[in-house]
């Protein structure tokens, strides 16, 4: 495709009117950053193809959501109005063991439709039936960071429990699945959720196969606080580095209540902060201390976490939040800026799955990428682009999103790994599903 007319957020996210990009089998292959001359715009026609107008329209790097429970669309507006320990122990978990491996399947298809539809190319996924999960991002075209969410109450050796034998299974067979879109992490749910032999023989295999791992940290002050009575004052933060878990990259969902040590902690071992802004909000969770972290160095990428404390993948909403949020809090206007909320929601988010080669619009990277019309009433004026979509934009506005040069969403019409998706069928089979659950519980 060759995108011409376009604005883009270049590399450095600085807005520049006026582009031109070519997109090449997976990868950006042309950045000019003026509109091509006759005879170099037919050259270029021929070497990318289709001709995209970009008239009042906005190419940006494509958003990457760093932490999710995809399938959790299941749940979509039944867990409500519940604190945390309340919702996960009387809600989410009876639900969740009446879901099948076909369920997941169809969550995860339906939340992949959703994200394409807002810009997003790829999540970061903490559930179950991994094989399942992996094949709905496949069908909807699209890349995930999977792991199979694991939970050990039982006090004994990682080598003990069956999710030992089966993070190697789904690694060996699909850690780079689907020409790299697929990648396998490994997974403790949490401190709370878990025990120390537990975490330290995760973190030993996940340094044997090279792997990353997925937590949740610090979401709630109770469990803060909790973890620091059951582990002489450690904080999980603390807990988790004493155990070797940070010796591998780790994205850690939430952090709202870590303290000051923990951020050194995050910043001497490149953890990836995952924030979670709105299912913070939902949950009564808690404000998590960006600025801090910002400033400290901390990876701070973001998240939508599940449709049971969130109930939108709108990345877009999410965004806006983290770069709000924290200027009423800290009664600082200046404390999280556009661009650092844009970064987290693509570059770093990439960064975070180890897709060093993507998340930006640079020659030479992977085409994932979002275009965005600027023609909608929200939008006028525009005197800066960048703070019209950071805090103007919504994911609606997205008229067109394209993961490893191919297009997933174009205008309301989905396209997968063969070349369409059944967003009725997807709708239908949630619904159905959904309510098969609830008539159990």
């Amino acid at each position: 495709m060759l995108f011409e007319n376009i604005a883009i957020i270049d590399e450095n996210f600085d807005y520049q009117p006026n582009c031109t990009v070519g997109v090449e089998s997976a990868h950006i292959a042309l950045i000019a950053q003026r509109p091509l001359a006759p005879e170099e715009r037919e050259q270029a026609k021929a070497r990318f193809g289709e001709a995209y107008d970009g008239h009042n329209k906005l190419l940006i790097p494509a958003m990457y959501n760093a932490h999710a429970h995809a399938a959790m669309t299941l749940l979509r507006g039944y867990a409500e109005n519940a604190p945390l320990q309340v919702w996960l122990n009387d809600l989410v978990w009876p639900f969740e063991a009446h879901i099948t491996p076909e369920d997941n399947y169809w969550g995860t298809l339906l939340a992949c439709l959703e994200m394409a539809r807002y810009g997003i190319v790829s999540h970061s996924d903490m559930y179950f039936a991994l094989p399942e999960r992996a094949q709905a991002t496949i069908d909807a075209g699209m890349k995930a960071n999977l792991c199979e969410g694991f939970t050990a109450f039982e006090d004994k050796p990682y080598g003990d429990y069956d999710m030992a034998r089966l993070n190697e299974e789904f690694f060996a067979k699909y850690h780079g699945a689907d020409e790299g879109r697929i990648l396998v992490d490994f997974n403790i749910h949490g401190e709370y959720t878990s025990h120390p032999q537990v975490c330290a023989g995760v973190a030993e295999a996940a340094k044997r196969d090279n792997v990353r791992i997925q937590i949740h940290a610090s979401e709630t002050q109770s469990e803060h606080e909790e973890c620091k009575q059951r582990h002489d004052g450690m904080t999980p933060m603390r807990y988790f580095e004493s155990l070797g878990v940070l010796d591998v990259p780790v994205t850690a969902a939430h952090c709202v209540w870590v303290e000051p040590e923990d951020i050194e902690i995050m910043v001497k071992h490149n953890v990836f902060v995952a924030a979670n802004p709105a299912s913070n909000l939902k949950l009564g969770s808690g404000i998590a201390p960006i600025p801090a972290m910002l400033e400290a160095g901390v990876n701070v990428c973001l998240g939508t976490d599940g449709m049971a404390s969130n109930n939108n993948h709108d990345m877009f909403k999410e965004t806006y939040l983290l770069a709000t949020l924290s200027k009423g809090y800290y009664h600082d206007p200046t404390a999280v800026s556009p661009k650092q909320a844009l970064y987290a929601a693509t570059r770093a988010g990439a960064l975070s799955q180890g897709r060093d080669d993507c998340g930006l619009i640079k020659e030479g990277f992977k085409a994932d990428l979002a275009v965005v019309s600027m023609e909608n009433p929200s939008w006028t004026p525009v005197v800066n682009p960048l703070n019209n979509l950071v805090f103007s934009g919504h994911g609606s506005d997205v008229v067109l999103t394209m993961c490893d040069g191919r297009v997933i969403y174009r205008n309301g019409a989905w396209g997968g790994a063969w070349g369409g998706v059944d967003v009725e069928r997807a709708k239908a089979e949630v619904q159905a599903r959904t309510e098969r659950i609830l008539a159990s519980l």
